[in-house]
């Protein structure tokens, strides 16, 4: 048995991870996506409920995602969502700026021919998008899938970890803001060009276009707020 709602990002096999490693991955999404609005309470019998497994490894989960800065605990009152604070953005989109471009040099350098093939694949998917029509939450999916897809092609599970740390905290800045940004498909469709310089092992310009696209996530942001 998997629990309920695993999403399709991950590149894991439910069934080769604990109870406690799904709940953690689907609540995340939940976090990450604001179906779990920021401060909002977190009752785990009711997430237990709903990913139809047991309290346990809910709770689990939660110590992780505190860990991670989307949920707090306090004593007597519960877990609650973090809230989302732009005044954030600088200092997440200043570890982003740097590690960004890292994660896609070393995927340039290091990736395998599977690898090279994947991410192409994964280029061509997101070409084919009909940018226009497609919900918005869907396209921050695809923005999560090719981040992902980058930071473990670049063979580092440390810049890994902390990278997708980030990334998903910056995510939940941008869902704040989606219906007010008018460039999410054009920003989402910079992946493609990405994903196709690191298979192609150019590493200097993988790593430009990488910077880019956080500097102008940052831009794009500030701009409505």
């Amino acid at each position: 048995m998997t629990v309920a709602g695993m999403d399709a990002f991950e590149e894991i096999a439910p069934e080769h991870m604990s109870f406690a490693d799904q709940a953690y991955l689907v609540i995340r999404d939940k976090l990450i996506m604001l179906e779990i609005r920021p401060n909002q309470a977190i009752v785990e019998s009711e997430l237990a409920a709903q990913l139809k497994t047991g309290r346990t490894p809910v709770r689990e989960a939660l110590k992780r995602l505190e860990a991670d800065r989307l949920v707090v605990s306090f004593p007597r009152r519960g877990t609650f969502a973090t809230g989302v604070d732009v005044a954030d953005l600088r200092h997440i989109s200043q570890i982003r700026v740097n590690l960004e471009p890292v994660a896609a040099r070393a995927a340039a350098e290091n990736t395998s021919a599977a690898v090279r093939s994947h991410l192409l694949e994964l280029a061509d998917c997101t070409s084919a998008l009909e940018v226009e029509t497609i919900d918005r939450s869907e396209l921050m999916r695809w923005d999560l899938r090719a981040h992902r897809a980058i930071y473990r092609a670049a063979g580092n599970p440390h810049l890994e970890d902390v990278l997708v740390r980030y990334d998903n905290l910056a995510t939940r800045i941008f869902c704040i803001f989606l219906d007010r940004l008018p460039a999410v498909a054009r920003h989402v469709g910079e992946h493609a060009a990405l994903l196709r310089t690191i298979a192609d092992g150019d590493s200097d310009a993988a790593a430009a276009l990488a910077a880019d696209h956080v500097i102008g996530f940052e831009k794009a942001i500030r701009a409505v707020v």
